[in-house]
């Protein structure tokens, strides 16, 4: 009866470390996905979607769009980027960012602003 008390015991341990912890993951996620976004409509780059350019809020409304339709797969910040964030589901072009003049791949752009939020956060 001691040792099944024990056992029991350590199942609810291990079971409550595993839900905080997880929790905390997906909390970090979702301030990370939600700065991104942010950052996204705050900047003032243009966005480029299979060759046609849009303001930045229309960018955050249609990378935020598609990562509502499947969040629930997406477990990390690096595959919200790669994922959602980079590249047209349908005709599988990169999007590019065009800001001051510069132009690269939304996968850069905010692969380096996720290293820079994290940095600011640790």
């Amino acid at each position: 009866m001691k040792a099944l008390s024990g056992q029991l015991l350590l199942i609810c341990i291990v079971s409550t470390i595993l839900f905080v912890s997880t929790g905390v993951a997906h909390a970090d996620k979702s301030d990370e996905i939600n700065h991104l976004l942010d950052f996204i409509a705050q900047s003032d780059c243009i966005y480029i979607r299979n060759g046609k350019e849009y303001s930045a809020l229309e960018a955050r409304d249609h990378i935020a769009g598609k990562y509502e339709s499947v969040k629930w797969r997406i477990k990390t910040s690096e595959t919200f980027i790669s994922k959602i964030a980079s590249s047209s589901s349908f005709s599988g072009k990169q999007y590019m960012i065009r800001c001051k003049e510069v132009e690269q791949t939304t996968e850069q752009w905010l692969s380096r602003e996720l290293g820079n939020y994290r940095s600011r956060h640790q």
